[in-house]
């Protein structure tokens, strides 16, 4: 569980650095620009799935005061 964390991290990092790469010329080369945003957002999404809602937490402490 760990190293999939740790996967999602470097994504982040990998697809930051990309996109900041991207702007450092003269010229912005639009590709590697949108390669590094899907990159970076990948990692993100792989971070947030683990994440539970806040209203699937709340709904659980509710059905628990019911019971």
């Amino acid at each position: 569980m760990k190293n999939k964390h740790i996967l999602d991290y470097i994504l982040i990092l990998i697809g930051a650095f990309v996109a900041i790469y991207s702007k450092a010329g003269d010229e912005q080369n639009t590709y590697v620009l949108i390669t590094g945003i899907v990159i970076l957002m990948l990692g993100i999404y792989r971070i947030s799935r683990d994440i539970p809602s806040k209203s699937d937490k709340n709904n659980d402490t509710n059905q628990d005061n019911h019971v």
